[in-house]
């Protein structure tokens, strides 16, 4: 099915292109937020409620901001219906339906990407989903992981945290014995559990790293390894996070537990960032010229 143009490449470069057409937006955006409602209620509850997704707040918001910025660019276009969007979004609509049958949440938010970008295939063809690509991927961010990978993931990392924590705290001279994610220590008894394996911090510095990366650096590339340092960078200071808890434990119990223990993750997001903006310096004064904004 090929796309049929409907607005002549001087059209397209006029003035009037150059406006940016609220109307249709409005129109789509009100029959997306209509036909997911559900979806999106329940995704804000979500947001609310896990603290792994407290982030979810701000990633719409930053999606349509790098959109915003991009209007010149998607505005230039010529304006081309494309049918194939059309499918696209038929297609998403079904694995709503499928998905609210079997109370599947994963495919009934994904559902919700698949439609928006049908949208854009529909009124704009390939290239215009190619100028709000970044931003749907932005948006993936929003979503929680399915519950059997996120299991997947935060057992190795809670293991990992304990058994750094316990070299670290041995080489600190506090004596330790971990068995499994638990931590014997002169004082108390530390349990590594699911919100402290890092999961959190990795899933928030991630959706930054690419927020950052899109602001401060030009190059494709550098941008890609600015996202998966992420990794290393929010295993190590969770580790180190755990490792601090033990530590300042041992001078008093009551700073391992309640508003100090998330002052301690507080911190440790915190130096995540810092880490992760220092590895950007480092490799632009290593290329020999400075970051390259994008905007």
């Amino acid at each position: 099915m090929s796309a049929t143009t409907i607005v002549s490449p001087v059209q397209a470069v006029g003035p009037e292109a150059r406006r940016v057409p609220w109307v249709p937006i409005a129109l789509f955006g009100a029959l997306l937020v209509a036909g997911y409602w559900p979806v999106l209620k329940r995704l804000a509850e979500v947001w609310s409620e896990d603290e792994d997704m407290s982030h979810g707040f701000i990633v719409a918001p930053v999606a349509l901001y790098i959109a915003w910025l991009k209007r010149d660019e998607w505005l230039s276009l010529p304006t081309r219906w494309s049918w194939i969007g059309l499918v696209i979004m038929i297609l998403g609509t079904m694995q709503l339906i499928v998905a609210t049958l079997g109370a599947e949440y994963f495919l009934a938010r994904t559902a919700l990407l698949l439609t928006l970008s049908g949208i854009f295939v529909f009124i704009g063809g390939w290239p215009l989903f190619k100028q709000f690509l970044f931003p749907l991927a932005i948006l993936a961010f929003m979503i929680p992981i399915p519950a059997i990978i996120y299991n997947q993931l935060t057992f190795p990392l809670q293991m990992f945290a304990s058994q750094v924590a316990e070299r670290a705290l041995d080489v600190l001279g506090v004596p330790v014995y971990r068995e499994g994610n638990i931590l014997e220590l002169p004082s108390q008894r530390l349990s590594v559990v699911e919100a402290c394996s890092g999961i959190r911090s990795l899933l928030s510095l991630s959706f930054l790293s690419m927020a950052y990366g899109f602001f401060s650096e030009r190059r494709t590339w550098l941008r890609w390894v600015l996202f998966f340092m992420t990794v290393p960078i929010a295993v190590a200071t969770n580790a180190g996070r755990v490792t601090a808890t033990g530590l300042v434990s041992e001078f008093n119990p009551e700073l391992a537990k309640g508003i100090f223990h998330t002052m301690e993750g507080l911190v440790s997001w915190a130096v995540a960032m810092v880490l992760l903006g220092g590895f950007h310096f480092v490799v632009t004064r290593f290329l020999g010229d400075k970051p390259h904004a994008s905007v």
